[in-house]
């Protein structure tokens, strides 16, 4: 029986019609784009399933449980699962045959985790939390900047165990870098654990010069012409994904600091080294946000002084032309009182001359104003 097969057995993924022919799995398959909704021929949530011998990859075909019997005993090589959003039936019977703990199992199906770092035994269990940034034409008050997903990490002295949450973070491009430096793998599932770190800190730092971009694209129009008349929703739709950005990166700080400067024993001293560069990468991230975050408040109070200014300048605009309508209506409301005795009413030249002075304190008016900026 091939991995494959037997991996279908042990996940409980193939219940119709029994397992399938040996022959028919050895079949070569077409590449196919692991990442979310599609989905690996070896089944619906299995992605992959390597064995590494000394940093090389072995050919399949061979049992799933007896090669980890054998990886286990001779404490050569180890075996690497890929599994996409698996339901608990679906991973009933890895967390069996790996003897993982029922909580980080739980946590693994449930998702929805904060980044962390827990033992259990000589098992370690990881979470990552994953962004992408969403492409889009124009940022708008509703528009989706940043996606996140999760990788959950089981490592232990044979095996890694990667599970994936979300449409993103295919670990394919990963798996197959890490191949091509089988130096690098051969210092066994630990290597695998910081290939996973670094791959998803650099993410991280990808995400943010998108996002700067985004930033960068609102500060330009909050200090153009006609910037009060700019949505603030756009400016807070980038903090809240901002914000969600933060959730993803910062509680990862403590599990990177752990894994490059605490001893563990699934952890080789050597690869520790690689987690303090990591963990730099990382903090760089965290600064980055920091900065962001200032920046947007920056230019939301901007924007808001902006938009106090336009609205006083209104105010003047029309405060001033309220006054020079004033001036024609109160002389036309004293000659509009209709007394007998108002010697004006009887002079021949009293109508143009009163049209002259509504005329002539007018102009002094909007000329006064125009000086001094009312109009």
């Amino acid at each position: 029986m091939s991995m494959a097969g037997n991996l279908r057995k042990v996940a409980g993924l193939d219940r119709v019609g029994g397992l399938r022919k040996v022959a028919r799995l050895a079949r070569p398959r077409a590449r196919v784009d692991l990442s979310h909704p599609a989905r690996s021929p070896l089944g619906s949530a299995v992605v992959n399933c390597v064995t590494y011998q000394d940093g090389v990859r072995v050919p399949a075909g061979r049992d799933l449980v007896e090669a980890v019997e054998r990886v286990r005993k001779s404490n050569d090589g180890f075996v690497w699962l890929g599994l996409h959003e698996p339901t608990d039936q679906e991973f009933a019977g890895v967390a069996d045959l790996f003897d993982l703990h029922p909580l980080a199992v739980e946590d693994a199906i449930e998702a929805h985790q904060r980044p962390k770092l827990e033992r259990y035994g000589e098992t370690l269990f990881a979470v990552f939390k994953t962004v992408c940034y969403v492409e889009h034409t124009e940022l708008t008050a509703t528009s989706e900047v940043v996606s996140t997903g999760e990788i959950m990490v089981f490592i232990g002295p044979a095996f890694v165990i990667t599970v994936r949450h979300g449409r993103h973070g295919s670990l394919g491009p990963l798996r197959e870098e890490l191949e091509a430096h089988p130096q690098q793998l051969a210092k066994g599932p630990a290597a695998v654990l910081h290939a996973i770190a670094d791959h998803v800190v650099d993410d991280y730092l990808t995400v943010m010069d998108a996002v700067q971009g985004d930033i960068d694209q609102v500060e330009t129009e909050v200090f153009a012409e006609n910037s009060a008349r700019l949505d603030p929703g756009r400016i807070y739709q980038l903090k809240r994904e901002l914000l969600e950005l933060k959730r993803a990166v910062a509680p990862l700080d403590r599990p990177i600091q752990e894994l490059a400067t605490k001893p563990i024993r699934v952890i080789d001293p050597e690869i520790q080294a690689y987690f303090r560069d990591v963990s730099d990468h990382l903090l760089r991230a965290t600064e980055q946000i920091a900065a962001f975050d200032e920046l947007l408040n920056s230019i939301l109070q901007a924007h808001l002084a902006q938009v106090s200014v336009a609205q006083n300048e209104d105010m003047r605009r029309i405060t001033a032309w309220a006054a020079l309508i004033a001036v024609p209506t109160m002389v036309t409301g004293v000659y509009g009182m209709n007394f007998t005795f108002m010697p004006e009413l009887h002079s021949r030249f009293g109508y143009p001359l009163v049209l002259v002075v509504i005329a002539v304190a007018c102009l002094v008016l909007y000329r006064g104003f125009k000086r001094n900026g009312w109009l």
